[in-house]
């Protein structure tokens, strides 16, 4: 599995973004896509996730309520929506695949596949 990610840009505290992730390759409607993040000298902290059938999503604490993830089959790609952004969101964000099913799964290394990352900047 191939996954693109795009969307990141610089925007103002209070301001949106959507982030999309592409995803190529043998896809499984049990697969679990996911977005990270990581901000320089950190580690890459979980954000969200969602299944590709929409039946199951978790969020971090700390963007629950401001981010949305969403996803369309046909077009093999997930969203972020990032609304009310604060520079604390600044980062690298990551999408990752994960083949193992749905696990509540918040941790890097229970995702097998990564994109190349796409960076927000949130100015205050």
């Amino acid at each position: 599995v191939q996954l693109q990610a795009s969307g990141g840009g610089l925007v103002q505290a209070g301001g949106s973004l959507r982030l999309s992730c592409a995803a190529s390759g043998p896809i499984f409607s049990s697969d679990v896509m996911g977005w990270f993040r990581q901000a320089p000298g950190q580690e890459r902290d979980f954000v969200s996730a969602i299944t590709w059938s929409g039946g199951n999503t978790n969020y971090a604490d700390s963007v629950k309520g401001r981010f949305t993830i969403s996803g369309d089959s046909a077009k093999n790609t997930v969203y972020l929506e990032m609304t009310s952004l604060k520079p604390e969101d600044t980062a690298v964000y990551y999408c990752g695949a994960r083949r193992a099913g749905w696990a509540s799964q918040t941790r890097p290394y229970e995702f097998n596949y990564w994109g190349q990352g796409t960076l927000v900047t949130v100015s205050s």
